[in-house]
């Protein structure tokens, strides 16, 4: 049995984002993310091979799709979640004083993808 507190054990500082897995297996990983208006380095877009939900725990932030060869922007704040399919390329712009998301990465159906809309 694994037991834990999702808002527990955040430094009062970080030079980059902090990445805690939660849990992996074969086709998923939960990671805890805790970033401090920490955002995507400057011309970096993840591109992964995951699909990948994310939902923001604590404090808000803004992202940047690259969809149908448009920017598409998109404000988070609590509660808020998105479900990025893999290889759709995307950047964090900005993050709060402290914003914590859990993140879910997984494989799925290549045809649930076309499904997708920003």
């Amino acid at each position: 049995m694994q037991r834990g507190n999702i808002y527990g054990k955040i430094p009062k500082k970080l030079s980059k984002e902090l990445f805690n897995t939660i849990i992996s297996g074969n086709k998923i990983k939960i990671e805890r993310i805790v970033s401090k208006k920490h955002k995507s380095p400057k011309g970096y877009w993840y591109d992964q091979n995951e699909n990948e939900f994310v939902m923001i725990l604590k404090g808000n932030a803004e992202l940047t799709f690259i969809f149908n060869k448009k920017f598409k922007k998109l404000k988070m704040r609590k509660g808020d979640y998105v479900n990025i399919p893999s290889h759709l390329k995307h950047r964090v712009d900005k993050t709060s004083k402290e914003t914590v998301w859990l993140a879910i990465f997984y494989l799925k159906n290549k045809k649930e993808e076309k499904k997708f809309k920003v």
